[in-house]
C-alpha cells in the first residue's frame, strides 16, 4: 500500500510561522544591539532585554485567557510589539543613568527620583498608544474580525509594558545599575569605538538641531512640509494597488474544469486526465490530484465538472512562484479546446470562499424564473467586469443550457389512481438513483441491500413511464397513468436565496434529472411537485 498527502495547509502555515519567529528573534537581537549601542551599557542593555520577554510573556497569558492562538496575525502583532513594548524601559533606564550623571546619585536615589518625574509620562504614552489600537477592535465586518486579534495583541502588550516600566523596570535599574559617570574607562577596541561613535552622533544632533532651529519659528515652512506630506499621502494611496488580503504562495493551486453542457462524466473524466499529463513534465510541480465530477467552485457535483489539485514542492526546492507556474501549466493546456479550464490559487485565508481574490451572486428579483434571461444579464456583467483594469479575469459557473427532463405530475390523475404524490416520487428517486434498505452477512463479511432498478429498465428517458407505483390499495399503477415528461434545457445548480426548502439531483447515464425536495417543508415542496419538477 502506498499513499501521498496531495493537500496540507499546515506546510504553508508551518512554514508562514517559521518565518514570522525568525523574525521576531531577529528583532529582539536588533532591539538589543541598539539598546547597548547608545547606552553602551552591558548592564543597562540586559534590563529592556528582561522587560521584552516579560511583556511578551504576559500577552500570552491574556491571549489565552480572550481564546486567541498563535497564528499569523498574533505572531506579526507580537513582531511589532518588540520595538515598542521596549521603548518604556529605555526611558527608565536612561532617565536613572542622567540622574546619577547629573547629580552623582546613588541607583536607588536616582532611580526614585527619576520615577517621579517620569511616571506620568510613562502612563500616558501607554494610553496614548493603547487608544491607537483597542478601536481597531470594534470595527465590523470581515475587517474587524481579521484585525481583532491584532489589534488587542498589540494593545495587551503595550499596556503590560507600560505597567512594566513602573514596577520591574525600576526594580532593576536599582539593582543591576551602577554609576561610572565621570570614571575613566579603559583603552578597549569598544571603548575606542564608543568613542567615534560618540563623536560622529554628537556632530549629527548639532546639525538637526540648527535645522530645527532654522524651521522651528517659520510656520510657513513647517506647515508647507506637512501639507506636503499629507497630500503626498493620499496621492500614493490612490495610486497604489490595494487590497484586503494579499495572495501568497501556499504551494499549491486548483484547476477548475466545465465540458460542455450535457457531457458525460467519461468525457469529462478524460479531460481532467489531459490536465493531470500535461502538469507531469514539470519540475516544480510535485503531485496532482484529479476528481471528475466535482466543481471546486460551488462545492456541487455534476457530469461536466473537474477538478485538479495541483500540489507543488516544497518553496526551497522551487525557484518559480505559483504564479510563474499557473502561466505555464495554461500554456500546457491551450490544446484543450472542449472544455474550459479555470486557474486559482486557494484564499490566503480559510473560510473567505473557494478561491483567491472575491465572489459575488447574482440575484434574479424580476421572480420569472427565466434562467436563460438570467444567463443573458450574467454574460454581460462577466463581460463588464473583465472590461475594468482592476479586473485580473473574471468567470461564472452559471449556465442555462443543460438538457434535462421534466417531470409533469397530474394530481388529478394521481388521486384517481389513489397514488401518493410523496410515494411516487420516493419510489420513482429508489428506482432510478438507489436507496440503502439493509444489512446482510455472508462468509463472514457486512454487505449493503441497495435497491434500485437494474440498468435495461432505466437506460432511456422513456423508460421512466414503463415504472410502477403501488398505490393505497396496494396495487402497482404504472406512472405513464399520470406522468409525463418534457425535454428542456435550464441550469444543473440552482441557488436559492432566503427560501426554506432545497433539492438535490440524481442523474442517470443519459442525463435524466429528477428534482426532489426535502422533507420537512411539504408546502414549499407541494409548490414545486404541481409546478411539474
Amino acid at each position: 500500500m502506498d499513499y501521498e498527502i496531495s493537500y496540507d495547509v499546515s506546510r504553508f502555515l508551518d512554514a508562514s510561522v517559521h518565518e514570522v519567529v525568525r523574525t521576531l528573534i531577529e528583532a529582539f537581537i536588533l532591539v538589543s544591539l541598539v539598546v547597548f549601542l547608545f547606552l553602551q551599557d552591558w548592564r543597562s542593555t540586559v534590563i529592556p532585554a528582561i522587560a521584552v520577554p516579560v511583556s511578551l510573556i504576559g500577552t500570552f497569558f491574556f491571549m489565552q485567557l480572550l481564546g486567541f492562538s498563535l497564528n499569523l496575525v498574533t505572531l506579526f502583532a507580537l513582531v511589532l510589539a518588540i520595538g515598542i513594548v521596549v521603548d518604556n524601559a529605555i526611558v527608565v533606564v536612561e532617565a536613572v543613568h542622567l540622574k546619577m550623571e547629573e547629580k552623582n546619585l546613588h541607583p536607588i536615589a536616582a532611580t526614585e527620583e527619576a520615577m517621579k518625574e517620569i511616571s506620568g509620562a510613562i502612563i500616558a504614552i501607554t494610553l496614548v498608544m493603547s487608544a491607537v489600537f483597542i478601536p481597531v477592535a470594534f470595527m465590523s465586518g470581515p475587517s474587524g474580525i481579521f484585525y481583532r486579534q491584532f489589534s488587542l495583541t498589540m494593545a495587551i502588550a503595550i499596556v503590560l509594558s507600560g505597567i512594566g516600566a513602573l514596577t520591574l523596570t525600576p526594580a532593576l535599574c536599582a539593582m543591576f545599575l551602577k554609576n561610572t559617570h565621570g570614571q575613566a574607562r579603559k583603552k578597549t577596541w569598544l571603548n575606542r569605538f564608543f568613542g567615534g561613535f560618540n563623536k560622529w552622533y554628537n556632530g549629527l544632533e548639532n546639525k538637526y538641531q540648527r535645522l530645527l532651529s532654522a524651521i522651528v519659528n517659520r510656520r510657513v515652512v513647517t506647515f508647507g512640509i506637512l501639507v506636503v506630506f499629507c497630500v503626498g499621502t493620499g496621492f500614493f494611496g490612490k495610486i497604489l494597488p490595494s487590497g484586503f488580503i494579499p495572495n501568497e504562495d501556499q504551494g499549491t493551486f486548483y484547476v477548475s474544469i466545465t465540458t460542455p453542457s450535457g457531457s458525460t462524466l467519461e468525457r469529462t473524466k478524460a479531460v481532467v486526465n489531459e490536465v493531470q499529463k500535461s502538469c507531469e513534465g514539470i519540475e516544480a510541480v510535485e503531485s496532482v490530484s484529479s476528481l471528475a465530477g466535482t466543481n471546486i467552485l460551488s462545492d456541487g457535483t455534476g457530469a461536466t465538472y473537474g477538478t485538479c489539485l495541483i500540489n507543488l514542492k516544497s518553496w526551497d526546492q522551487r525557484k518559480e512562484s505559483v504564479d510563474d507556474i499557473i502561466t505555464l501549466v495554461t500554456e500546457k493546456t491551450k490544446h484543450i479546446k472542449d472544455a474550459r479550464l479555470e486557474f486559482f490559487p486557494p484564499p490566503a485565508v480559510p473560510g473567505y470562499g473557494n478561491a483567491s481574490g472575491f465572489e459575488l451572486r447574482l440575484l434574479d428579483k424580476t421572480g420569472s424564473g427565466d434562467f436563460k434571461q438570467m444567463e443573458g444579464v450574467v454574460n454581460q456583467f462577466i463581460k463588464d467586469l473583465k472590461a475594468r483594469s482592476e479586473i485580473a479575469s473574471a468567470f461564472t459557473i452559471f449556465d442555462a443550457s443543460y438538457p434535462q427532463y421534466i417531470v409533469n405530475v397530474d394530481s388529478d390523475k394521481a388521486a384517481q389512481k389513489r397514488v401518493s404524490i410523496s410515494t411516487a416520487m420516493g419510489t420513482l428517486q429508489t428506482l432510478l438513483g438507489s436507496e440503502y434498505a439493509s444489512n446482510f452477512i455472508k462468509y463472514g463479511q457486512l454487505y449493503k441491500v441497495m435497491v434500485q432498478a437494474l440498468p435495461e429498465y432505466r437506460a432511456k428517458p422513456e423508460d421512466i413511464l414503463n415504472l410502477y407505483v403501488k398505490n393505497k390499495d396496494h396495487e402497482m399503477v404504472a406512472l405513464s397513468a399520470f406522468v409525463t415528461i418534457e425535454r428542456v434545457y435550464g441550469v444543473d445548480q440552482i441557488t436559492r436565496y432566503n427560501v426554506s426548502f432545497r433539492r438535490t439531483q440524481r442523474r442517470s447515464s443519459r442525463g435524466f434529472q429528477q428534482r426532489q425536495c426535502h422533507q420537512g417543508h411539504s408546502r414549499n415542496c407541494q409548490r414545486e411537485t404541481t409546478q411539474g419538477i
